[in-house]
């Protein structure tokens, strides 16, 4: 199959969330399928300072009135086709933002569309969000074109049928009142990214208003798991952590802990039960449950808390706070780093994820790869893929909460704490969680089975 995908994001070149993930691993495994995969981004400003790109662009083309040059690269360290939208518009050294957002990511994808129409046409076209969502449904008119329309975000649904009828065509047949309900109606297939999520999204709940809209294409919506890179992301090769290790020297972690400590400002203690958090600091994230629960839980326990990360200025300002009243216990790190998340992996005990909604999380698998027990509350790609630890019967991979309520919250902690104490059943706990298999195979073979269900027409 020839698979075009398009984003706003692939990792490791420009990436702010899971979509960037996503789109930096899933062509790589459908590559070594044997299948011809390519990638199609915005040329933003800063990828000249990552990327080898020829001068000379292989295209050219107008969409929406202006003239657009596409410039052929290669995805770092594959072999895969990277297509660069260069544009003025584009120029920034941001993703999003900006008070054209609504223009730019309209013609990025009016100008994918004209790519795929006239210059290098695929089986499938796979989009990503609202920054892509018009594809779909121009696709509607190219029946050897099929189309899969993956949603990462379903809070951000672009611009109003309104907005995209001064900026672009609009078909007859278009259907839905923005850029998001537009493609969950046009696209031959619609996902989520994990098989909960794409049961959640389907209520009010959940479903950002667009409910009655997923419960109307229901048939041909499915919930496929996001994986991570597992070479990437390989606690016994990560170059980013102190000390390497397994699910079979365990021991050797221990390193990683008290350098952890020692880097974050934290009393330096191999006992202490050192928790930690790497997050966007905002409401989706349960960052307003963990603010009500701090001061008890650290009173009642002697657990240390390390977070990482920005967002609202808020919950910065709260949790600055109390870093500087539990001076040694708590540590708070107002940025956004890879290698730093990386060595916070490997280092803590337990990992805090009390989201309010989780289309599918990365972080948790993350968090287990490297031997992190995630506290997750249960919603979403959570409940797919932590499960309750029951020492007892020594299943299970982490600690889970159902209602959104600092109160469950809080016990689930306290029970983690002193789930902590019997070493012997927590390492093993630890092993249990790092063999788990998140790579992308699984899901790849799911994708495929899609792309092959949208060409033969099977909904």
């Amino acid at each position: 199959m020839k698979i075009l995908f398009v984003a706003a994001e692939a990792s490791p070149i420009a990436k702010v969330g899971g979509m960037g993930d996503v789109v930096g691993a899933l062509p790589k495994v459908l590559k070594k399928l044997g299948h011809d995969v390519r990638i199609m981004l915005p040329y933003y400003g800063f990828l000249s300072e990552k990327l080898m790109i020829p001068s000379e662009s292989v295209w050219q083309a107008n969409a929406m009135g202006h003239n657009f040059d596409i410039f052929e690269t290669k995805l770092p360290d594959t072999d895969i086709p990277l297509y660069l939208l260069g544009h003025v518009s584009f120029s920034g050294f941001n993703i999003y933002g900006g008070h054209d957002e609504h223009w730019r990511f309209t013609f990025f994808a009016n100008a994918a569309a004209e790519l795929a129409w006239n210059y290098w046409t695929p089986d499938i076209v796979h989009c990503h969000d609202w920054h892509t969502a018009m594809i779909p449904v121009w696709m509607q008119d190219s029946p050897d074109i099929k189309t899969i329309f993956t949603i990462h975000n379903l809070a951000y649904q672009g611009p109003s049928r309104h907005a995209l009828q001064h900026m672009t065509w609009c078909p007859d047949h278009m259907q839905g009142d923005n850029a998001m309900a537009a493609a969950l109606y046009s696209a031959t297939f619609v996902n989520a990214v994990s098989p909960s999520y794409a049961m959640e999204i389907k209520t009010p709940e959940y479903g950002e208003r667009l409910d009655p809209v997923l419960r109307h294409v229901e048939d041909k919506l499915k919930g496929i798991l996001n994986g991570i890179d597992v070479d990437k992301y390989n606690p016994k090769t990560d170059s980013f952590i102190e000390q390497n290790f397994t699910a079979k020297s365990l021991d050797k972690r221990l390193v990683n802990k008290l350098k952890l400590q020692e880097d974050s400002g934290l009393n330096v203690d191999q006992n202490t039960f050192l928790v930690g958090m790497i997050s966007r600091l905002v409401e989706q994230k349960g960052v307003d449950l963990l603010l009500q629960v701090m001061d008890r839980f650290l009173g009642h326990t002697s657990a240390q808390l390390l977070i990482l990360g920005t967002g609202d200025h808020f919950y910065e300002s709260k949790l600055a706070e109390f870093a500087a009243r539990y001076y040694g216990r708590v540590s708070v790190q107002i940025v956004h780093n890879e290698a730093i998340s990386r060595r916070i992996y490997s280092g803590i005990d337990a990992f805090l994820m009390p989201s309010r909604f989780e289309p599918c999380g990365i972080s948790q698998l993350l968090a287990m790869r490297y031997g992190a027990i995630p506290i997750v509350r249960e919603t979403g790609g959570l409940i797919d893929t932590v499960t309750f630890f029951d020492p007892n019967n020594e299943c299970g991979t982490g600690y889970c909460f159902r209602q959104y309520d600092a109160l469950d919250f809080y016990t689930c902690m306290i029970r983690a704490y002193e789930g902590y104490r019997f070493q012997d059943k927590w390492r093993k706990l630890q092993a249990r969680a790092m063999n788990q298999d998140f790579s992308w195979n699984k899901s790849a073979a799911e994708y495929i089975e899609m792309y092959q269900d949208a060409i033969d027409g099977i909904i």
